[in-house]
C-alpha cells in the first residue's frame, strides 16, 4: 500500500526563553503510515507522542526534517485530517446533531440533503440514534466521546488522529468503548493514528505499534500486531499471541527506561 503519511528525520523543539534553553520534544523521528493502516503510538509520559499528533494536524511545525501527506508538506490544519481529543472538546451549547454537523456547517456543506444524511449516518454508526437533541451535559462520558468521533468521521478525513480518547472515562466504560470504537473504525475504513498509554489498548486496535523513546522522542521499536480481524468479535486478551505481543512492547518500554536519553535540554545559542 502507498504511504499516506511520511515523517522523515522530524525534530521538534520548543524555545524556553526565560531559561535560555531549548526543549527537544522529538528528535530524528522517521516513520511511514500506509493508507488504511491503524497505527498505535505508545511511550512514556512527556516523550512527544501528542506533539507528533499535533504536528500531523498542522498545529506544530517541525524544527527540522519533513512531514508530508500524499507527498505534500503539511503546513497547517486541513480537511484531510481530523482529531478526536482526550477531553471531548464538544460545544456545550450545541446538541448532539449540531456538534456532529459543526464542521460541515463551517464548510458550507450542510445546506443540501447529502450533508444532513451524512450527519444522520454517523450518529447512527456511533450508536447515538435517539440522542440527536441531547446536550453534552445530558450524556455519559462514553457517549460524549462517541459524539466527538462522529464529528471527526463526518468530515471524511484521510487520517483520523486520536489522542488518548478513553483517558477521561472509567475503567469499565473504557473496556466497552474500546470494543465499540474498534467496530466503528473498521466499518468507517479510515487511516488512524492512536496515541495511548495502554499496551492492551494498542494491541486491541493496531496493525502496528510504534514504541517511542523517552524525550526526545524517537522510534524505539515497531511491533507488528498479527491478530485476526475483526477483533470486536472475540476476546483479544485470550488469543494465544496476545501475551507475547504485550511482552515485546513492554520489553521495548523497559529497555528505554533503563538506558533512555531522558529529558534533554540544549542551551540556547
Amino acid at each position: 500500500m502507498p504511504a499516506v503519511l511520511e515523517a522523515n528525520h522530524v525534530t521538534i523543539a520548543y524555545e524556553k526563553r526565560a531559561e535560555r534553553s531549548r526543549l527537544l520534544a522529538l528528535q530524528d523521528l522517521t516513520l511511514s503510515v500506509t493508507a488504511g493502516e491503524f497505527l498505535a503510538i505508545v511511550g512514556p509520559s512527556g516523550c512527544g507522542k501528542t506533539t507528533f499528533l499535533n504536528a500531523i494536524a498542522g498545529l506544530v511545525q517541525p524544527t527540522a526534517g519533513t512531514l508530508t501527506m500524499d507527498g505534500r508538506p503539511i503546513v497547517g490544519p486541513g480537511p484531510d485530517r481530523a482529531m478526536v481529543f482526550q477531553e471531548y472538546a464538544l460545544m456545550p451549547w450545541l446538541a448532539t446533531w449540531d456538534n456532529v454537523a459543526f464542521g460541515l456547517e463551517l464548510r458550507g456543506q450542510l445546506r443540501g440533503e447529502d450533508g444532513r444524511r451524512r450527519v444522520a449516518q454517523f450518529i447512527e454508526l456511533v450508536g447515538l440514534r435517539g440522542f440527536e437533541r441531547s446536550f453534552p451535559h445530558e450524556l455519559s462520558g462514553g457517549m460524549r466521546q462517541r459524539v466527538g468521533l462522529a464529528r471527526a468521521l463526518v468530515m471524511d478525513p484521510r487520517i483520523l488522529l486520536m489522542d488518548e480518547p478513553f483517558a477521561a472515562v472509567d475503567a469499565m466504560t473504557r473496556e466497552i468503548m474500546q470494543t465499540e470504537f474498534e467496530r466503528i473504525l473498521s466499518e468507517a475504513g479510515r487511516t488512524v493514528l492512536l496515541v495511548t498509554h495502554s499496551i492492551d489498548e494498542a494491541i486491541a486496535f493496531a496493525d502496528r505499534i510504534v514504541v517511542i523513546s523517552s524525550r526526545p522522542g524517537r522510534v524505539q521499536e515497531i511491533v507488528p500486531v498479527d491478530l485476526p480481524r475483526p477483533r470486536w468479535q472475540y476476546d483479544v486478551k485470550a488469543h494465544p499471541r496476545f501475551g507475547g505481543l504485550r511482552e515485546q512492547v513492554w520489553r521495548a518500554l523497559q529497555s528505554d527506561a533503563a538506558g533512555g536519553p531522558g529529558d534533554r535540554r540544549e542551551a540556547a545559542p
